[in-house]
């Protein structure tokens, strides 16, 4: 290892910098080079050693100065200075984040890479929405998908496969969200299947409409991405579970019961 660096490729969980894993932090408080896209909570960034690298490759809709075969070459060149590279990735490297991408980049290359999972916003975001993915007697799996494209004529998504899904959960999707509805009723799923987007997920922006296929587009209207699209029968429980599920830290309440 003494002719290269080393490449950490680093999930950042979906959004609360809380949420973070203990190998993650491990890994930012010793880096030399922070590559960040910009669904990194920033907060973590100071994370990171005053003197590392802070380098900005994030993509948003319609704005992508980084191609991803641009931030492969820069991964190479850093770790090729001898220097512990994290690629610091929203949620989980290997869910929708390129990462395979970039170890496939990085191997092709001979640079050492390791990959330290993170808490993907398919299951979080719900969760802190009162919505549980899988529910006994409800919903027995789940399916997500991307969404970005499920408005275009080129998408190749299996409508009838996703509209049986017991619960879909649906990624960058809310620029398509109207058709993602239009096009899960044409393949079969009830106009009234409870449905939920929840905007800006974990974090303390967090804001989330419920409806059904029916009426969730007009009741998400004002929603910013990222957002994340809910479809089952398990967001109906979130009326009852949103209440209860705390975020960030416990009431004081309940830590002083649990000292008593």
């Amino acid at each position: 290892m003494a002719s290269c660096g080393f490449v950490s490729l680093v999930g950042a969980g979906p959004g609360d910098p809380g949420l973070i894993t203990l190998r993650a932090l491990d890994r930012l408080r010793r880096a030399d080079v922070v590559v960040h896209d910009r669904l990194a909570a920033p907060q973590l960034l100071d994370e990171a050693p005053a003197t590392a690298r802070r380098i900005a490759v994030g993509k948003a809709p319609g704005h992508q100065p980084w191609s991803q075969e641009r931030i492969n070459r820069l991964l190479v060149a850093e770790a090729r200075r001898r220097r512990f590279v994290v690629r610091l990735k929203g949620g989980d490297p290997f869910v929708f984040g390129r990462g395979a991408e970039e170890c496939l980049a990085l191997a092709a290359a001979g640079v050492p890479f390791e990959v330290v999972p993170g808490v993907t916003s398919a299951v979080a975001v719900p969760a802190l929405a009162g919505i549980p993915v899988t529910q006994r007697g409800v919903a027995r799996s789940f399916t997500v998908v991307t969404g970005h494209t499920a408005g275009t004529d080129a998408c190749d998504l299996d409508w009838p496969a996703l509209a049986r899904a017991e619960t879909l959960v649906v990624l960058m999707g809310m620029a398509n969200l109207e058709a993602i509805a239009a096009n899960l009723v044409a393949a079969g799923r009830s106009s009234s299947t409870p449905a939920a987007v929840i905007s800006d997920g974990t974090t303390d922006r967090q804001r989330v409409a419920r409806g059904t296929l029916e009426d969730i587009a007009i009741r998400a209207q004002g929603l910013s991405s990222p957002g994340t699209i809910v479809v089952g029968e398990v967001v109906a429980l979130a009326p009852r579970i949103a209440r209860l599920v705390p975020s960030g830290n416990p009431p004081a309440a309940a830590v002083e019961a649990r000292r008593a």
